[in-house]
């Protein structure tokens, strides 16, 4: 009878280590899930943060290809206003010479009238 006994305890005992090991698989288990969806949410966001990235950088490029438009018409019109410029230089030395002409031509006639 004390054999048997015995068994049933060395049993006993060896369910309660197969316990404790499940319980210590489940807190493993646990803490592998929970550090699993720190890493989904921690890459969720760096995707997150990366699209946010590439969003940005798009709008950069376009605000450049704008700022460039803008300075090629800016280069454009001052071109154009070197070339009015020029012409009336050219008007105004041209007047010039007509009013010293007609100065002349003023100064002959009061010698002729006198």
């Amino acid at each position: 009878g004390a054999g048997r006994g015995r068994g049933k305890m060395a049993a006993g005992g060896a369910a309660d280590t197969q316990a404790r090991f499940g319980h210590s698989v489940k807190g493993l288990l646990t803490e592998k899930v929970t550090s699993c969806g720190t890493d989904v949410i921690a890459l969720t966001k760096q995707v997150l943060k990366g699209s946010r990235s590439a969003e940005l950088l798009g709008q950069a490029a376009r605000n450049m290809v704008m700022q460039e438009d803008a300075i090629l018409h800016s280069e454009d019109s001052l071109r154009k206003m070197a070339i009015i410029t020029t012409h009336l230089q050219y008007q105004q030395e041209a007047i010039q010479k007509n009013v010293e002409r007609s100065s002349n031509l003023q100064d002959q006639l009061s010698h002729l009238l006198k």
